[in-house]
């Protein structure tokens, strides 16, 4: 099965919590999980009774549909993470965080996980000074990104970079908005990773 194209509102409303998958408009009146809500007023939805291996699985849709990652390349970051040393949980979130798309989304140079994929595959980003087009790429602790220069004029950029003025950046990275940079300066620790999942129900799924 290839990567979900369809409204992105309604992985939402299957997980039923905003995943922030439309970026500035899950913040809005115009979110599809808020009108659905308003929509119900006071009648009570009833909620149906979910096993312990379905909120298990429920857990892991939601950290794949965050952070866009298709069943093979979720469960391959589970192997890595729980063939190393630390808390797997953890140290999957931290594989997660550390993909390109993910640390340009973070830094405000695309609104979306999806549009940030979109921008690396059409090469607008350099690491290290070479182009990359792997959303996947991992980073590294002392990684440089930035924007190709002949793109730094771009308005799309231009508009995007206003828009981090008003974003709270993560601590792990050092974000330069008027030279289009970011510079990795660690790995992410659980605490600097600011997603509502509990990886830990993750782990028991795959570990059974």
């Amino acid at each position: 099965m290839g990567r979900y194209i369809g409204p992105v509102c309604r992985l939402c409303k299957r997980e039923g919590e905003k995943l922030f998958l439309k970026g500035r408009v899950c913040n809005t009146e115009k979110c599809a999980l808020e009108k659905g809500n308003a929509a119900l007023g006071k009648r009570v939805q009833r909620k149906r009774k979910i096993s312990d291996f379905g909120l298990r699985l429920r857990e892991k849709q939601k950290a794949k549909r965050i952070y866009g990652v298709l069943e093979k390349q979720f469960k391959g970051y589970y192997k890595i993470a729980a063939k190393s040393k630390g808390v797997t949980g953890e140290i999957l979130l931290e594989l997660l965080e550390r993909r390109l798309d993910n640390v340009i989304f973070r830094c405000g140079f695309a609104t979306t996980r999806r549009e940030s994929r979109q921008l690396i595959g059409h090469c607008h980003f350099l690491v290290n000074g070479r182009i990359v087009n792997i959303p996947s790429y991992l980073v590294d602790p002392d990684d440089k990104i930035q924007i190709k220069a002949k793109d730094k004029k771009c308005k799309f950029f231009e508009d995007i970079i206003d828009l981090t003025k008003e974003k709270e950046m993560p601590s792990w990275l050092e974000v330069d908005s008027k030279e289009f940079t970011v510079n990795v300066a660690k790995i992410p620790s659980r605490e600097e990773i600011a997603v509502p999942l509990k990886e830990q129900l993750i782990v028991e799924l795959y570990s059974k």
